[in-house]
């Protein structure tokens, strides 16, 4: 990376600078709850779609990966298109919060957040847009909650089949000591998380720079890559009690796809979901594969459900250079006959 920014004649200190401001798209706080805020973005177009959307992020990185920069922002690409977006940013969890478990976040944090985006729209029903974790958490949501306010459901990259996340199940298997990691740290700390994500493609750092010193002459593309490497770097650290369970009920024992997943006492039947699915998968994801992600489209309930597999990888999906012409405009063109 040295060596790029030396041939683009920028200091290293002023990397940040380069990478730019992220997630600038005009928004406001309407909602709050420990480390959590619920946003609603201003609109950007002159009509807007009667259902409002919720975006529900991923709980181990930045939800700014949906809103890099004007131009490379599924967020502000959905507002030019009229929808009314609202988005969730789970914060930062600090030694305290090493308790949230996904009660917490399924039955407590999502309804307060739905709620608040009724309250804020007017409007009686909601889609939902999941992305990675964010994506389970919805399914989680909208299983537990037959009676919810939910118009259409959207799951992106979501992992579903714990047996699924092949390279994960090796190092987390049997041998694997959760308990001992939350003892120490409480939350499973933010490098320990970036680690483990870069574990699963070694060679992938030195490969995206390898590509970036070959397209060095492109300036544009040398900002996004710059502003994707910032994000990556970013991560947030795993609520401890939500990855305990994560690795015991999700990751071993696959207790979802099993239909035998417990959360507050009550099981979570995934074909109580009956609204319209879309499922939305990378080629290429090694975070998230295929095989992880496709076994909802059966577990559903919905009568409507669609999949689509675009090029690219787990990133590369929502915010890189095909998301703007293929993943936004496919996300857009089958929610909005659905918003009306």
């Amino acid at each position: 990376m040295q060596r790029v920014l030396s041939r683009l004649g920028i200091a290293a200190e002023d990397y940040a600078d380069m990478a730019g401001p992220l997630g600038v798209t005009p928004k406001e706080t309407i909602h709050a709850s420990g480390t959590l805020k619920l946003h609603h973005y201003k609109p950007l177009a002159e009509s807007v779609y009667r259902v409002p959307v919720l975006v529900v992020t991923s709980l181990v990185n930045q939800p700014y990966i949906l809103d890099l920069v004007p131009g490379q922002s599924m967020v502000e690409y959905l507002l030019r298109q009229g929808f009314d977006v609202y988005l969730i940013e789970w914060g930062r969890p600090r030694r305290e919060h090493s308790g949230l478990t996904l009660e917490d976040h399924v039955l407590r944090l999502m309804p307060e957040c739905v709620d608040a985006v009724l309250r804020d729209s007017g409007e009686k029903e909601l889609s939902i847009i999941g992305y990675c974790v964010g994506g389970l958490l919805s399914v989680l949501y909208a299983a537990l909650t037959p009676k919810a306010p939910l118009k259409n459901l959207v799951c992106m990259a979501a992992p579903i089949n714990g047996d699924g996340l092949v390279s994960l199940k090796a190092w987390m298997g049997e041998g694997f000591d959760e308990e001992a990691l939350i003892e120490q740290y409480g939350n499973v700390p933010a490098d320990w998380v970036q680690n483990t994500l870069r574990a699963l493609r070694p060679f992938g750092k030195l490969a995206g720079a390898a590509n970036l010193l070959n397209q060095i002459d492109k300036e544009d593309t040398v900002r996004s890559n710059l502003r994707m490497g910032k994000w990556e770097s970013d991560n947030i650290p795993f609520p401890g009690g939500v990855f305990k369970q994560m690795v015991r009920d999700f990751l071993r024992g696959n207790l979802l796809v099993k239909g035998k997943l417990e959360i507050g006492g009550r099981r979570v039947d995934v074909s109580n979901i009956t609204a319209p699915l879309l499922n939305l998968l990378a080629q290429e994801d090694h975070i998230t594969p295929y095989a992880s992600s496709h076994p909802l489209m059966a577990m559903v309930g919905s009568k409507v459900k669609d999949e689509l597999v675009m090029k690219g990888g787990h990133v590369g999906l929502v915010a890189g250079r095909g998301a703007l012409t293929r993943m936004w405009p496919a996300l857009a063109a089958w929610l909005a006959p659905k918003s009306i």
